[in-house]
């Protein structure tokens, strides 16, 4: 509906409202400010570049740097802990007799 009254006022006033996609587009030709902020990324990108080529740290100075804060011998009890639970809740071993039993209702038979 407002799709159709905006083409049918842009009729009436012979401007054609802008379509950026389709077939038929009209494209938006770009500006001082679009050209400025185009090189502004360009220019954010070369730093991130930069930066991503020389790091501050080696990979064998990176390498264990958090190891004081986190011990490993609390990594693996956590570990252990959450593969017990899941043992526990996923891996029971269940029988037939278990499956079956709620089928017996009594012992005697008729």
């Amino acid at each position: 509906m407002r799709v159709g009254l905006a083409l049918l006022a842009a009729k009436y006033t012979n401007k054609i409202p802008y379509r950026f996609r389709g077939k038929y587009r009209i494209v938006k030709k770009p500006s001082m400010d679009d050209l400025f902020k185009m090189k502004q990324d360009f220019e954010r990108e070369e730093q991130n570049m930069l930066i991503l080529r020389h790091p501050y740290l080696t990979l064998e100075q990176s390498y264990g740097y958090m190891k004081d804060m986190y011990p490993e011998s609390r990594k693996q009890n956590f570990l252990e802990k959450v593969r017990a639970e899941n043992r526990q809740k996923f891996q029971k071993e269940i029988t037939i007799v278990e499956r079956l039993c709620h089928m017996r209702v009594t012992e005697a038979w008729d």
